[in-house]
């Protein structure tokens, strides 16, 4: 077989070496998504559910609740589903309740007692918090977990809309565990057995004067938590850290603490670790505040968004 010089250019030139330019990304400049989607703690049974319907709306995190009406009486096998699903799922959706404010506490005392919060607007008691957008100037689109600032966060909330916009106003929640499973190695060795300091202020100043707010600092302290908690039911790891109340890393250097916090924060941005829901007046969803980080779009302007919100106290973080 005679062989052309055709066919040798062509293969001299597949099987010659490839140099790349000089090429570099800035730093921090690039995050990949994850490598690893781990709804439930290892060796969780993952088990049919009997008494109602669970719909997922992601793949770790959110699930919508069918077949169930939130004002009827919840008998101990039912209450232990939707315990269940919650730890599960982490944040569950229930769609045209239509609950009195009465009917939520009782719905939500089935997880513990209720808290307080002097520093937003009360419903028509001090335990529900009424988020009116045209009666509190409040800025609801920053990722957090809820009142982070206390020594004992709430375990929960359960949140009803009253009244929805035309368009937008849909709420986001971020999965600290899977955040976490997907931390680098070497960032987890970092954090692991670490503490942080978390404080109302940052969250609070962006709408309330300082004269407001120094009424509240002896109530709420600077306090300390675990950068990495683990969950009281299932044992597993979570990522503890939130922009809106985490200050510093104790025990590091500003800078040091700044840029390792910067990296934690970006975690509740991963779309992966996230699922968002789009209310109907009469919506209720009741998450898990241990293990996500949640974020109310403001897209909805000059349009109304009432929300009332009943939260579950919680535990010492470990």
């Amino acid at each position: 077989m005679t062989i052309t010089s055709a066919t040798c250019a062509t293969s001299t030139s597949i099987s010659a070496p490839v140099t790349l330019r000089d090429h570099r990304i800035p730093a921090d400049g690039l995050y990949e998504g994850p490598r690893e989607l781990r709804r439930v703690p290892e060796g969780w049974a993952d088990r049919p559910y009997e008494l109602f319907e669970v719909v997922p709306q992601g793949r770790t995190i959110g699930a919508e609740i069918r077949g169930l009406d939130l004002s009827e009486p919840q008998s101990s096998a039912v209450r232990e589903e939707i315990n269940r699903a919650l730890l599960e799922w982490k944040v569950l959706f229930f769609r045209g309740q239509h609950l009195s404010s009465d009917a939520q506490r009782v719905f939500a005392r089935n997880w513990g007692e209720l808290e307080t919060n002097p520093l937003l607007a009360s419903g028509d008691s001090p335990d529900v918090v009424r988020f009116d957008r045209t009666a509190v100037p409040t800025f609801e689109n920053v990722w957090h977990t809820d009142v982070t600032f206390r020594e004992r966060p709430a375990l929960g909330a359960v949140l009803q809309l009253r009244e929805v916009p035309p368009v937008g106003g849909d709420t986001m929640w971020a999965d600290m565990a899977a955040a976490y499973d997907n931390l680098p190695q070497e960032v987890k060795e970092r954090i692991d057995g670490a503490r942080a300091v978390h404080d109302f202020l940052p969250g609070f100043a962006r709408f309330l004067s300082a004269a407001q707010l120094a009424v509240f600092q002896d109530l709420f302290p600077p306090v300390e938590h675990p950068v990495v908690r683990r969950h009281p039911e299932t044992g597993r790891r979570m990522l503890f850290v939130n922009a809106s109340f985490t200050t510093r890393i104790v025990g590091f250097e500003q800078a040091e603490s700044d840029r390792l916090l910067r990296l934690l924060f970006q975690q509740a941005h991963v779309p992966e670790f996230q699922v968002r829901f789009h209310w109907q007046a009469g919506d209720i969803a009741f998450w898990d505040n241990r293990a996500t980080q949640h974020y109310a779009v403001n897209d909805y302007s000059p349009h109304r968004r009432v929300a009332e919100r009943v939260a579950i106290s919680g535990d010492r973080p470990y």
